[in-house]
């Protein structure tokens, strides 16, 4: 399988591999229209069969180290507007179906173009498992593409307990995690 992987920042990348499945890589940058560029342009050169937003994240429900996937995603910043009828979610489920996955697919990830600090902040998508500032705009592209799109996240900080400092310690670690975690992930 032919898999796009997108990262935000160099700091994120990892030596990636996923046996059996041809890999390529695109920097997004940080924030959702950066990340919905980027992709959106990736996936219509490479035609891939799936693509993959790897990186960082911050929780209310996880702790720090935990690998979260997930294939429904909000843009917390348009839910505030949801009522005017814009569309703010999208859920890849039906597409990923498709495919047998080692580890549940269960994770809800909220986009917005802030870093979460404060968990009072965070009152949009409280429900959600994992925050960060590009899945969105990547899923969105995806969406329009018709390519599935799922988002493996490790978990950096949790939101209110001093996360932005959290998160820069922790990148190494998401870094070295996450190349672990895609070298025994297996999609039949």
């Amino acid at each position: 399988m032919k898999i796009l992987i997108t990262y935000a920042l160099e700091a994120e990348r990892g030596s990636w591999q996923i046996p059996g499945h041809e890999l390529f890589f695109c920097k997004t940058g940080v924030g959702k229209v950066s990340a919905a560029l980027h992709t959106y342009d990736a996936a219509l050169r490479l035609k891939p069969d799936m693509v993959l937003s790897v990186g960082s994240a911050g929780t209310l429900h996880h702790q720090v180290g935990d690998i979260v996937l997930c294939s429904h995603f909000m843009d917390r910043d348009l839910e505030k507007i949801a009522y005017l009828g814009v569309p703010f979610e999208f859920d890849f489920s039906a597409e990923l179906a498709l495919y047998d996955f080692k580890a549940a697919l269960k994770g809800f990830l909220s986009t917005g173009d802030t870093f979460q600090t404060d968990k009072n902040e965070s009152s949009a998508g409280m429900h959600a498992d994992v925050y960060d500032m590009e899945a969105f705009g990547s899923a969105q592209a995806c969406k329009q593409l018709k390519i599935p799109f799922l988002a493996v996240k490790y978990i950096t900080d949790v939101i209110g307990q001093n996360s932005l400092k959290h998160w820069e310690d922790k990148l190494e670690d998401a870094k070295t995690s996450l190349e672990k975690y895609l070298c025994k992930w297996i999609i039949e």
